[in-house]
């Protein structure tokens, strides 16, 4: 299967087409066959056959972003939807950069649809408003006399008529256009794509095995490696002994590079048993090699409840801590929750041809992060990053494990091919992907809360040790220009929605034992594991029922209030069958709410929890794909609960002990409970999704387990070893 990626110019030839360019100040440029910008690059195409390519930046890993991105210019646009096709960005951050990541082009946060709703609703308008200019110099009539329907403009009066494509192929153009606001878009009453469950783009060719993954590119002369890294992080080449994988017919080169060795076959199964004959001895003096989870774990706590142990401050309201001290009851509570890997369907893989003059190179690979595979690629060829031309692929899940893997395989692949100077695909097999992957880091909660004589919560305190995320997956740098605030690890700690009147949030950031990424829910998967099975522990303090506790802490903040009555409505909250019982806990991530209730049942004699139903409502704005957004709060929902019951990386002398799915265990089909997923209505912009169910479900479980055997379940996962030992405690 060949990848190629054709010029602009070749893309635009063989008839008339029109391309819009959106410039940097808001105003729009056509252009034609013989006029493309090579700095400002085309959000729409419209060729004669009437065909509309509209280009997005966020990657699909999934998630939807292919259609839905799409379907916001095309209802501005007014498109024909079954002439719409897709190009996905390759470059061009200045024009293409999401808003709400500084300008990167970055698919992480849930914030694609949030970022790029407006940009891409002007883009569709200024679209249209140049079609509609054209036909109007066309026929010698003014604007206003104009109108659309999909993928026509019309002339009131005579009824004339025109196709997108027969606009494109007309000799006029227009040098430019006014600015598009926001009183230039259509009113959401007139949207016809735009909350319609339109088919999604990307799934025929996956369900017809026609679908290109970084896995499934060919090109000619391409070679594969196998590549053996350090065990251990900032662990180097000592020693190598290969006569016997040089000797394996097939094998063309093994290459050497600081901290890994890379076997170099014409096929992948060759340089991959060819890397097993490798026998390679490695330094052992990194400070990584220390690295140990239950060692790791017990210092987190230690340093989380030393509340001497100053902590940045990342919220603070009132007098949180002169509150604590004088409230008429003060509670306290510990959480702790373990490393995880993002255990992504697809491992990791890529292909890079590097051009003759070393100074440039083609890569394929299914990334989330277009601006670091530029960035990276740039920095190891040193050369300016357009020379790096990133084709995007489809990804089998992302999850924040495919934002940062262009710092080793990117590297890798790009070191080998310079070696041997021909294309070369690069596959991580599972065992190494799970080895040496970044995880989510270990965490541990000290939450102190005070109620008054009535029971209400009048100040609470949370404080979270581990490491930075931020620092690691960026650079300490970027951590330290933050003043030290860590948005990937400190978030949910706000507490929001909850009006409690004093509050304090802080991170006692730690050394980092391992490599650590974002991971689906960032720092609001366990952070709000820990509050709100704090907010279930408050409300049994004092003795009110955990609905009309949330209740009161509600009071200003409608639309949450409205979330939490809808699932306990939906739900039935408190009437779960015989044998079972129901837990409830909200999930709201930045811009976005959500509430879940989870049904379990508990096996006293093995310690396993069965979860049975779970349901969620969920607050994210208008809805553009209602059907897709209740498939990611679903997919959220399994895997949050796939983390709280299962899932855990650990490390014994600074190796991962698990290696693939049979030891790093995951949510099998026959345990996925059954899911309600509710979307309240709403006009407001659209907010992320696709983390959203993740939050809520680790809470959900543990409240209800609480609710049936009494227990509080406070370090995740919920393995049955650690709640058969608590129910016999």
């Amino acid at each position: 299967m060949n990848a190629t990626e054709p010029s602009r110019r070749d893309f635009l030839v063989g008839g008339g087409a029109l391309t819009l360019l959106l410039l940097a100040n808001g105003t729009a440029a056509i252009a034609g066959t013989q006029i493309v910008s090579a700095q400002i690059g085309a959000w729409v195409t419209i060729t004669s056959d009437d065909a509309v390519t509209i280009k997005v930046p966020a990657t699909e890993m999934g998630q939807g972003v292919m259609t839905a991105l799409p379907v916001i210019l095309a209802e501005e646009l007014d498109a024909d939807w079954s002439k719409v096709k897709v190009e996905t960005v390759t470059g061009d951050e200045a024009t293409f950069g999401n808003p709400r990541l500084g300008g990167r082009l970055l698919t992480v946060g849930s914030a694609a649809v949030e970022g790029y709703f407006a940009v891409m609703r002007k883009a569709g308008g200024a679209a249209r408003r140049a079609l509609m200019h054209m036909a109007a110099l066309h026929w010698s009539v003014t604007l206003d006399e104009l109108t659309s329907e999909p993928g026509v403009i019309l002339h009131r009066d005579s009824g004339l008529r025109l196709r997108f494509g027969e606009i494109a192929a007309l000799p006029a153009r227009i040098a430019d256009l006014p600015q598009i606001t926001e009183a230039d878009l259509k009113p959401r009453t007139a949207f016809r794509l735009i909350g319609v469950d339109v088919p999604r783009l990307d799934v025929p060719a996956k369900v017809a095995g026609a679908a290109i993954y970084s896995i499934d590119v060919r090109i000619p002369d391409m070679v594969h490696a196998s590549v053996l890294r350090a065990p251990v992080e900032g662990e180097t080449l000592l020693s190598v002994v290969d006569k016997r994988t040089k000797a394996e017919p097939g094998v063309l080169a093994v290459v050497r590079l600081p901290d890994a060795i890379a076997v170099v076959a014409e096929h992948w199964s060759v340089a991959r048993d060819a890397r097993d004959l490798l026998t390679v001895e490695w330094t052992r003096g990194s400070p990584f090699r220390t690295a140990d989870s239950a060692s790791e774990l017990a210092e987190l706590a230690r340093l989380a409840a030393d509340t001497e142990h100053p902590g940045i401050v990342w919220t603070q309201r009132g007098e949180p801590l002169a509150e604590l001290s004088r409230g008429a009851r003060l509670i306290e509570a510990e959480y702790s929750t373990e490393h995880v890997y993002h255990a992504q369907m697809e491992p990791l893989a890529v292909v890079v041809k590097v051009d003759d003059d070393g100074k440039g190179a083609d890569v394929w690979i299914g990334t989330q992060n277009q601006t670091l595979v530029q960035t990276v690629g740039s920095q190891i060829l040193q050369t300016a990053p357009e020379r790096i031309r990133c084709h995007p692929m489809l990804m089998g899940g992302g999850f924040g494990r495919r934002a940062s893997s262009a710092r080793d395989l990117l590297r890798d692949a790009l070191l080998i091919s310079q070696e041997v100077k021909r294309p070369v695909k690069v596959i991580w097999t599972r065992e190494d992907d799970v080895k040496l992957g970044w995880y989510r880091p270990a965490t541990a909660h000290k939450l102190s809360a005070a109620l008054d004589k009535d029971g209400n919560l009048v100040a609470w305190r949370h404080r979270i040790a581990c490491p930075s995320v931020m620092a690691a997956e960026s650079s300490p740098e970027a951590l330290g220009k933050a003043g030290n605030k860590d948005n990937l690890v400190m978030g949910g700690t706000d507490a929001a929605p909850y009006a409690i009147p004093h509050i304090l949030a802080e991170h006692v950031i730690t050394p980092r034992r391992s490599r650590l990424a974002s991971w689906r829910g960032i720092g609001h998967g366990h952070n709000r594991f820990a509050s709100e099975c704090f907010i279930d522990e408050l409300a049994t303090a004092a003795k009110i029922d955990p609905v009309i506790f949330r209740h009161r802490l509600l009071d200003g903040h409608p639309r949450a209030r409205a979330l939490l009555d809808k699932v306990v409505a939906l739900s039935k909250f408190g009437a779960a069958p015989e044998g079972r019982a129901h837990g409830l806990a909200l999930g709201p991530l930045r811009s976005s709410l959500a509430a879940g209730v989870a049904e379990v049942s508990l096996d006293r004699a093995t310690g396993a929890i069965r979860v049975h139903r779970f349901w969620a409502a969920v607050d994210t704005g208008i809805a553009v794909q209602p059907r897709n957004l209740k498939a990611q709060v679903e997919g959220g929902i399994i895997f949050g609960l796939s983390g709280a019951l299962k899932e855990r990386i650990t490390l014994q002398n600074g190796e991962v002990r698990q290696s693939n799915y049979h030891d790093y265990e995951v949510l099998r089909m026959s345990e996925v409970p059954e899911i309600w997923v509710e979307i309240m209505p709403s006009d407001a912009p659209p907010t992320g999704a696709g983390e959203l169910g993740v939050p809520m479900t680790g809470a959900a479980v543990a409240n209800a387990v609480y609710a049936l055997a009494g227990v509080r379940l406070r370090h995740m996962p919920f393995n049955p070893e650690r709640v058969k030992a608590l129910l016999a405690s």
